[in-house]
C-alpha cells in the first residue's frame, strides 16, 4: 500500500495539469487568488509548451482519502541553466503578473498538511543532479509550507518585499466603458498588448486574457477617446487590476511578498521522481 501520509512528485505538463485541476476545491476553499488557480496555471503551461527551454512543470502533492480533493499541493517549474537547476512557482517568472498581492500559493489544507508538502518540497531537491538552487517568490506572510521548509533547509533565507499596486481612478477622468464580454474584450486587447514591449508576454497576455474574459473573469475598461486602457481580474466582487496604460491609472504600496532562496549546492540524488 502507498504512504499516503507522504507527498509524491509527478512531473510534465499533462500530468501536472490533471493534478492543478484535482486541485481546483482545495484552491477554492483556500481562496487561493486568480493567477494561483487552474485557469491561471493552464495558460502558464500551454505557455510553456510552446516553448522548447521554458522548463519542466513538477506537482508535489500530498493525498487525502481517496477520490477526494489533495491536502497539499505545490506547483513547481524546474529550469536547468547549464549544470544548475532551478526551481520555482510555476508562473513565477511568467507574466506580467498583478501586482499589490501575493500572487503566488503553497496550497495547504492544515498545519500538519504544510509540514508533509514542505517535506516533499525538499525531496523533490534531493532528486536533481548537480547543482540546486531553490527561489519561491510571490507568497504571502505567514505562510506554513514556507515555514516549515525554511525550517528543513538550515541556508535558506527568507525576505520581504513591498509589492506596488495598480489603483483604477479612470472614473475621475471622464466616461469609462467597462466590459466583461469577450467579444469586446477581444476587440479591445490589441491596444493593452501594444503596451508591453516583450513578444513572450505579450503572447501569455493574450492567451490568459482571453481564457479568463471566456470565463467571465476579466473586466477591459477604455477612457473616453482611448485616454487609458486597463484590465482587470474579477473574482466575483474582488477587482485585482492587472495591466492598464494612460490617464487615470496611479499606483500605491501594496502587500507585502514574502520569498524564499537557497543558493547553489549539489543535493544528493536519488531515483525517486516520476518521469516526464
Amino acid at each position: 500500500m502507498p504512504d499516503r501520509t507522504a507527498a509524491r512528485v509527478v512531473s510534465g505538463r499533462a500530468r501536472v495539469v490533471r493534478e492543478v485541476r484535482a486541485a481546483g476545491p482545495l484552491m477554492a476553499r483556500l481562496a487561493a487568488p486568480p493567477t494561483a488557480r487552474g485557469p491561471w496555471l493552464t495558460a502558464v503551461l500551454n505557455q510553456g509548451a510552446a516553448h522548447r527551454w521554458s522548463g519542466r512543470p513538477v506537482a508535489v502533492v500530498v493525498d487525502g482519502a481517496p477520490d477526494v480533493p489533495p491536502r497539499a499541493a505545490a506547483f513547481l517549474l524546474v529550469r536547468r541553466r547549464g549544470p544548475l537547476a532551478v526551481v520555482e512557482m510555476l508562473g513565477q517568472s511568467t507574466g506580467p503578473l498583478p501586482g499589490g498581492r501575493p500572487a503566488a500559493r503553497l496550497l495547504a489544507r492544515d498545519p500538519d498538511a504544510a509540514e508533509l508538502l514542505a517535506a516533499g518540497i525538499a525531496r523533490l531537491l534531493d532528486t536533481l543532479h548537480g547543482p540546486v538552487t531553490l527561489r519561491l517568490a510571490g507568497l504571502p506572510l505567514g505562510d506554513p509550507t514556507l515555514r516549515a521548509l525554511g525550517a528543513r533547509l538550515p541556508t535558506a533565507e527568507m525576505a520581504n518585499v513591498r509589492s506596488t499596486r495598480l489603483v483604477d481612478g479612470m472614473d475621475a477622468e471622464g466616461p469609462v466603458e467597462r466590459s466583461r464580454d469577450p467579444r469586446v474584450v477581444e476587440r479591445l486587447l490589441p491596444g493593452v498588448l501594444d503596451a508591453v514591449p516583450d513578444g513572450g508576454s505579450r503572447d501569455f497576455l493574450r492567451a490568459a486574457g482571453r481564457l479568463h474574459a471566456a470565463l467571465g473573469q476579466l473586466e477591459v475598461a477604455v477612457l473616453d477617446g482611448d485616454r487609458g486602457t486597463l484590465l482587470t481580474l474579477v473574482d466575483g466582487t474582488d477587482r485585482w487590476p492587472w495591466l492598464g496604460t494612460g490617464a487615470g491609472l496611479g499606483a500605491e504600496m501594496g502587500a507585502p511578498l514574502v520569498g524564499l532562496t537557497v543558493a547553489a549546492r549539489p543535493w544528493p540524488s536519488v531515483p525517486w521522481i516520476s518521469p516526464r
